[in-house]
């Protein structure tokens, strides 16, 4: 029988190994060494005590972990992760966590449960659409082989330590995700590197990326000083500017057309198709 518990208890070590070992079958293949995953929970706002483990016989065999905060203005929990290894499956675990965790959330007040998940996973999403999580938007992830990248600057790119990036809003065609949230660059700005493009000492472009792992959150232009090469400049900046081969773009919102077309004339691939869903509790 499966015991299921809070995972307040349980090593980072622990989680990491269930984590890969869920995850080694999945049909995007995950690069995960334990730094990427420390930073990966605390980017996201990892919460052990409202995140659940499946155990059996004192062994994490399956878990939902979560992170925590507020999100369009109420109290949210985010679906971080959720796996169960391969010889567990089919049994009810993730069900029964999920149920768990309504329980323990609904009690600290929390409003909305989100997560993502790739869109061609029918089953997955069959499941969470059973536990009344209902579809917010599609997004579409990008990437991109440093080598194959044709680099162009038009114009002089600075990097700065931070941005206040509340002040730069109004740049944005959609809302970012969880993961590419103000709040996410905030919990590890430092392993960000920050270009900006100023036109007479005002910002009129931003992009940020990881130093190490290539991942672009966020990249912006001044609508009014759009089609004059500025996202280009940027880009390729932060292309410059980072340790890994390869480059994403994640979870951009399929609405927004014109960074998707800009993405793929740099050359950018489709990758995956997420959903975005949602629990009202």
């Amino acid at each position: 029988m499966f015991s299921y518990k809070t995972l307040d208890k349980t090593s980072i070590e622990i989680l990491h190994k269930a984590f890969v070992n869920a995850f080694s079958d999945y049909q995007v293949k995950i690069d995960l060494p334990i730094w990427k995953f420390k930073q990966m929970l605390q980017r996201r706002g990892y919460i052990a005590e409202m995140s659940i483990g499946a155990f059996l016989n004192e062994k994490l065999v399956g878990f939902v972990l979560n992170g925590y905060r507020i999100w369009n203005g109420k109290l949210t929990v985010y679906d971080i992760g959720t796996g169960v290894v391969s010889n567990y499956r089919r049994q009810g675990v993730t069900n029964n966590i999920l149920s768990n965790i309504k329980n323990i959330i609904k009690e600290e007040q929390v409003k909305q449960y989100l997560l993502e998940v790739i869109k061609s996973n029918e089953s997955a999403v069959n499941l969470y659409k059973k536990q009344n999580f209902e579809i917010q938007r599609e997004l579409e992830c990008f990437q991109l082989d440093k080598s194959q990248y044709n680099s162009i600057i038009n114009y002089k790119v600075e990097h700065v330590n931070k941005i206040d990036l509340n002040q730069l809003i109004q740049f944005w065609d959609f809302n970012p995700s969880w993961q590419n949230s103000i709040d996410s660059i905030n919990a590890i700005s430092e392993a960000f590197l920050y270009s900006i493009v100023r036109f007479d000492n005002t910002i009129v472009g931003y992009g940020i990326i990881d130093k190490k792992t290539g991942d672009i959150p966020q990249i912006a232009v001044d609508k009014n000083f759009r089609g004059n090469g500025i996202a280009r400049s940027i880009i390729t900046d932060l292309i410059k500017n980072t340790e890994s081969s390869k480059i994403s773009v994640l979870n951009i919102d399929a609405q927004g057309k014109s960074i998707q077309n800009f993405l793929f004339k740099l050359g950018f691939n489709n990758s995956v198709t997420q959903y975005e869903m949602l629990l009202n509790l």
